[in-house]
């Protein structure tokens, strides 16, 4: 029933601001702590968010409904939190080369320590590891939706997430054995 919903609610959000607004209300919380997670900081996850909706108001009418709003959603996002990470990256090297490896932790008096140790692990994951962790983990889509949202087989899906996991055990391996 949802998902019906919100293929209506989609539509309609072409040319009603009304309409538009509610599938902001609806989705924007979920999709800003998954931009959050993919991007590394609030500031530029807003920024993703706001072109994630600017997207969605200009091609709202292309939805065709082979996945639900959310996944089409998220797919979205997680193209612009990847065009948000290049450009970031490529201004942090010409600024700074030094500054380009310095982790992101703002807001750090406001978080635990392993908080900041987890976005520091995530942000330096791969992409494409990063996002199929954030999706699943954080996100909790499934293996089909993680796919469908990445434009790529299950079996890849299955594989990066497998990479990413021991990955992140490397990184957070002290605390692990605490």
């Amino acid at each position: 029933m949802r998902d019906s919903e919100d293929a209506d609610l989609l539509r309609r959000s072409v040319g009603d601001e009304a309409a538009f607004h509610q599938l902001m209300d609806r989705h924007g919380p979920r999709l800003y702590g998954l931009a959050v997670r993919l991007v590394g900081n609030a500031a530029d996850a807003e920024d993703v968010l706001q072109e994630t909706f600017a997207a969605v108001f200009r091609t709202g009418r292309q939805f065709r409904g082979q996945a639900s709003v959310a996944t089409w959603l998220t797919r979205i996002l997680v193209i612009q939190a990847a065009v948000a990470r290049r450009a970031r990256k490529r201004w942090r090297k010409e600024a700074d080369p030094e500054l380009a490896m310095a982790p992101e932790a703002e807001n750090a008096g406001q978080v635990t320590a392993k908080r900041i140790d987890v976005q520091v692990a995530l942000g330096q994951l791969s992409e494409e590891h990063r996002q199929v962790l954030v999706l699943r983990e954080f996100a909790k889509l499934s293996y089909e939706e993680i796919a469908s949202v990445l434009g790529v087989p299950r079996g890849t899906v299955e594989s990066r997430l497998h990479r990413a996991r021991g990955e992140m055990r490397t990184k957070l391996a002290v605390y692990l054995t605490e």
